[in-house]
């Protein structure tokens, strides 16, 4: 297999990852995004302002869309455009929520992952505006 391929190989797994990741997510399934996270895992949010919460771990992770799940049952991502290289992929992203309170709102952003090993390591996540 010549480098070129491998490297392609190495690519499409990752985007794989990413996609099954962006199913989970629109699904709601926190045991699925569980499993395609690894134990040590970060995720940057995109909240609050400035620069978002930072959360490492994949319990302090679940926790996390468990309650996202609880609070917004509408929370849903269309990915835009999705490319990579390696184990980096980047996500543009346009995110729609509706809470149980009734607030609609959607945003516009960027994920930058990184996956090894067929499991997300870091999602950091960037919005417009």
């Amino acid at each position: 297999m010549s480098f070129a391929s491998a490297d392609a190989q190495h690519t499409e797994r990752t985007l794989r990852v990413v996609r099954e990741f962006a199913q989970a997510f629109n699904e709601h399934a926190v045991d699925r995004l569980t499993a395609l996270m690894t134990d040590d895992c970060v995720f940057e949010n995109t909240h609050p302002k400035p620069d978002g919460a930072r959360l490492e771990g994949a319990p302090a992770i679940t926790a996390y869309w468990q309650w996202l799940f609880q609070v917004s049952p509408q929370a849903h991502f269309a990915v835009e455009e999705l490319f990579g290289h390696a184990d980096r992929a980047v996500v543009r992203w346009r995110y729609t929520w509706c809470t149980r309170s009734g607030t609609v709102g959607c945003v516009r952003g960027v994920d930058l992952f990184r996956v090894q090993n067929g499991q997300v390591t870091e999602k950091l996540s960037y919005v417009k505006g």
